[in-house]
């Protein structure tokens, strides 16, 4: 890791702001509780070690949410058999778990603006604990779904008040080089889980995944509990009120620029899911692959992620967070059609999957920190609120790559390959129309 953060950290202070390049725009404070005094300072930005132990803390924490999904993929083959279930009804257990992320994250979103960011984090990972310990003893696919969403819900807690810790403390292109730490220590758990779930597998049944799950989980809430201080006081909170948290989805909705950098984020997510949902069976069933050769196939191009993801910091420093977005949904784009065209004519078998699949998972490294990074320092006046209309985004859409992918049969890679194209392309045309030229500031009258 290097020690030379890039960015400048700009903390949050008294008067909200959006942040957009080198400009700054006042916003309005009309939701915020004026009950409090306005004296009551945010804490200072970490720097140094700090930095440093916020970012392995805070990224153990959000390394629960890709822990909890692929540390069971090499058992969904042994899941469709043990629970007598269709391909497409158990990749529909990865869709309940996006889907409770994604729904979770709107409720949780603008509880964490009013109530601050610990008390939600640690119920939710509360939640994740109990859910883990259902899953294990599920009888059958539908409720092992069941407790899928239950996961979910308590993760996207964690999702939620890890971006809005960030922006509560970072900016610009602060906040993209700490969103690309976070990436590195979180990366390791989509490099890792798969091959940890099948030596799991070899010792016990897909069940103990999910006990694996809970202990993970009871780890995580500890260090939440003791590690992590609050990092929005009550003076920066906002009121808790129906017609408030619409007024703030609707602004959010209104500002195109934000709404271009969600549907981006959204749809290069589902491009990484196609490949998580869709890629134990592409790999080991049509390919071929044993359980340990899906583990080190998977990791390698996890390895892929963490590289666009650590190599984002260091372009930054001569590259805008907008110009690295439009880059990597170009080559997400290249790679997704290659792996396309070469799953429909069979030419250069698994190799010419295997490695545009590896420049497309870099290029989801490449563009995923930088559209939030983007985003919330637009609103950072709403971070929370912002934070789960984002990550919503994601996981509803990319929620529905994985049952598509089954419904379009499992014969052969054409519809993993297919939706990816789809996706990473559809990222294209939206990055296109949406981020022209410099982004201009919110409109504080809007």
């Amino acid at each position: 890791m290097d020690p030379g953060w890039a960015g400048v950290a700009l903390p949050v202070t008294a008067a909200p702001q959006t942040v957009t390049d080198d400009r700054t725009q006042t916003l309005p404070q009309t939701s915020v509780d004026s009950s409090r005094s306005s004296d009551e300072a945010m804490p200072p930005a970490p720097t140094g070690r700090a930095y440093v132990r916020f970012v392995l803390v805070l990224g153990a924490l959000i390394a629960i949410g890709p822990l909890t999904i692929d540390t069971y993929l090499p058992a969904l083959p042994s899941i469709t058999r043990d629970l007598a279930a269709s391909e497409s009804a158990v990749q529909f257990t990865l869709t309940g778990i996006l889907l409770g992320m994604g729904l979770g994250q709107l409720l949780v979103g603008p509880l964490a603006d009013a109530v601050g960011r610990r008390r939600p984090l640690i119920a939710g990972l509360a939640l994740h604990i109990a859910a883990s310990i259902f899953c294990a003893f599920a009888p059958s696919i539908e409720l092992l779904t069941v407790g899928r969403v239950l996961q979910g819900l308590g993760n996207a807690a964690v999702a939620v008040v890890s971006m809005a810790m960030v922006r509560d403390q970072f900016a610009g292109s602060a906040a993209a080089t700490m969103l690309s730490r976070l990436m590195l220590v979180m990366g390791l758990a989509p490099v890792l889980a798969p091959t940890l779930g099948g030596f799991i597998l070899q010792l016990t049944s897909w069940r103990g995944v999910f006990v694996l799950l809970a202990i993970a989980g009871t780890m995580m809430v500890t260090l939440a509990s003791f590690a992590l201080r609050e990092t929005l006081p009550p003076a920066r909170r906002r009121k808790l009120a129906f017609k408030p948290v619409v007024a703030t989805y609707g602004s959010l909705l209104k500002d195109r620029t934000f709404v271009g950098l969600v549907l981006i984020s959204g749809l290069m997510f589902a491009t990484l899911f196609s490949y998580i949902g869709g890629s134990s069976f592409v790999l080991q069933d049509i390919y071929g692959l044993s359980v340990a050769q899906f583990g080190l196939v998977f990791g390698m191009n996890s390895l892929g992620f963490l590289t666009g993801s650590q190599l984002n910091p260091f372009l930054l420093k001569r590259f805008e967070p907008r110009v690295l977005v439009r880059a990597g949904v170009t080559i997400g784009a290249v790679a997704a059609l290659l792996t396309l065209a070469s799953a429909a004519t069979g030419f250069g078998g698994l190799t010419l999957i295997l490695v545009p699949l590896w420049f497309i998972l870099f290029a989801c490294g490449l563009t995923l920190p930088n559209t939030p990074a983007l985003a919330l320092t637009r609103h950072g006046e709403a971070a929370g609120t912002a934070a789960a209309l984002l990550g919503a985004s994601q996981f509803v859409i990319g929620g529905a790559a994985a049952p598509l992918i089954g419904a379009m049969g499992s014969g052969s890679a054409v519809p993993m390959t297919l939706v990816m194209a789809l996706t990473a392309s559809l990222a294209l045309v939206v990055a296109t129309l949406t981020l022209r030229g410099r982004l201009a500031p919110v409109d504080a009258t809007a």
